[in-house]
């Protein structure tokens, strides 16, 4: 077994979506290479509804996947075909939005007011940019929990662990999406294909990821240096981001540790992006554009 090197740990970065919303951005608009399949993920907790209550209004989507994951509060959401729903804490929406979409998303707090989830964006290859549209409403009871015998526990999303499979399925890039907790001061090591792109984002508690590569600097914000001192201690809002191994190891801090590991196949195409739609070409964004404009955005009904 081969631990995986952390290639880089990034901190998020406050960013304003929707109509005002703001939020923490782990990654996206750039670094496609490193995060492929994946385009961008954003933490969205905030315990001020007027920093969320304005939400994200009508907006289109082609060419990718957006999963919500609500941890706290809730998520109205409508869409140009006429599909309403309404996820609470723990449930997953996973969009495939294909061809086209125009939806809306709406959060609302919990009774202190509270609110947190996650949006993650999926690329889809080049034969499924125009598939038809499809959800996936995944309720929270219907989301397998794991719990080993040192206290971990896993909430199995998408994907496989230990023997139990998640309820998303059909998923281009095939991607494993696992919420892991894991108890203070316990050591873990968690197996992750080789043949993935993988990462951790970690909302919850502090802990070390650790590798089995000669001791080396971890670019972040505050370390820059070729020839600083490795970094490895993460906490809440930081991403962790591996390189190819078979295995990942996390060391919990005295309080614990919450992340998200997620891992998927790399698509390996071009990607041309703009806002929320993502394609392979420039001629394929202009393309999309100019039928936002003319009213011939939505292909299939």
């Amino acid at each position: 077994m081969s631990l995986r090197p952390v290639k880089q740990i990034i901190q998020t970065q406050p960013t304003i979506e929707g109509a005002g919303v703001k939020l923490q951005r782990a990654f996206g608009f750039g670094k496609t290479k490193e995060f492929d399949p994946f385009l961008l993920l954003d933490d969205f907790r905030n315990d001020n509804p007027k920093d969320y209550l304005a939400g994200f209004p009508w907006h289109p989507h082609r060419g990718i996947e957006t999963i919500t994951y609500v941890l706290a509060g809730s998520v109205e959401h409508g869409d140009s075909l006429g599909n309403k729903g309404k996820m609470t804490a723990g449930d997953v929406q996973w969009m495939t939005a294909g061809s086209g979409i125009l939806h809306q998303e709406m959060p609302k707090g919990d009774t202190k007011g509270r609110m947190h989830g996650f949006q993650l964006w999926a690329n889809l290859p080049s034969a499924l940019k125009m598939t038809a549209p499809r959800y996936q409403d995944i309720p929270s009871n219907a989301i397998p929990e794991v719990a080993d015998d040192d206290g971990t526990r896993v909430r199995v999303i998408c994907g496989e662990f230990c023997g139990k499979k998640g309820p998303v399925e059909g998923v281009a890039a095939d991607p494993n999406y696992l919420d892991i907790s894991v108890l203070p001061d316990q050591r873990k090591r968690l197996k992750v294909e080789t043949t993935r792109n993988a990462f951790a984002y970690v909302f919850a508690g502090s802990g070390t990821f650790r590798d089995s590569s000669e001791p080396r600097a971890v670019l972040t914000e505050q370390v820059a240096k070729p020839d600083a001192p490795p970094v490895y201690d993460v906490s809440n809002h930081s991403l962790v981001l591996f390189d190819r191994g078979d295995e990942i190891t996390v060391q919990a801090g005295d309080e614990g540790i919450r992340f998200l590991l997620v891992s998927g196949k790399p698509i390996e195409e071009p990607v041309a992006w703009y806002g929320p739609i993502v394609m392979n070409t420039q001629a394929q964004l202009r393309q999309a554009m100019a039928e936002l404009n003319d009213g011939t955005f939505i292909k299939h009904r």
